[in-house]
């Protein structure tokens, strides 16, 4: 008897765990999706799609030092004055934790300066947080290596 609630109790802690496991990989699906869509929008500047992945409480922090809101972050790359030829998130981990996810990665780009191509190497640490259903990026700030 004492066998048998032993490996009950066995089964239900581990049928627990792999809930949380299962339940935690489609988030982190998610939460990566939604960092590629921000990706792709600002590499092809789609401003909508920008607009629909960022909180409106946005803080975009670059590497540089510089501070922006929601507005003057999507602004920079509708003019152009953040602008890409080639742009992509390398290494990047996620950690989840209740409806927020903690992103890094390498941001690796091919910036443009008017008609100037200028290699940006700088790491990049973003939150996300899931609001009515969908991942934003509510903050993120870029550091040099």
């Amino acid at each position: 008897m004492t066998k048998t609630r032993l490996l009950i109790g066995f089964l239900c802690a581990f049928s627990g765990s792999s809930y949380t496991f299962a339940a935690t990989a489609p988030a982190e699906k998610d939460v990566a999706q939604a960092v590629d869509h921000l990706t792709q929008a600002m590499l092809h500047k789609d401003i909508a799609e920008l607009n629909a992945l960022t909180a409106p409480n946005l803080t975009y922090g670059h590497s540089s030092g510089k501070i922006q809101d929601k507005q003057a972050f999507i602004a920079d790359i509708e003019t152009g004055k953040s602008a890409f030829k080639t742009l992509e998130m390398q290494n990047q981990t996620i950690t989840l934790s209740g409806d927020t996810a903690l992103v890094r990665h390498h941001f690796s780009a091919q910036a443009l300066k008017g008609t100037e191509v200028v290699p940006t190497e700088i790491e990049n640490f973003q939150i996300w947080q899931k609001q009515g259903g969908k991942w934003l990026l509510v903050g993120r700030q870029a550091f040099k290596f």
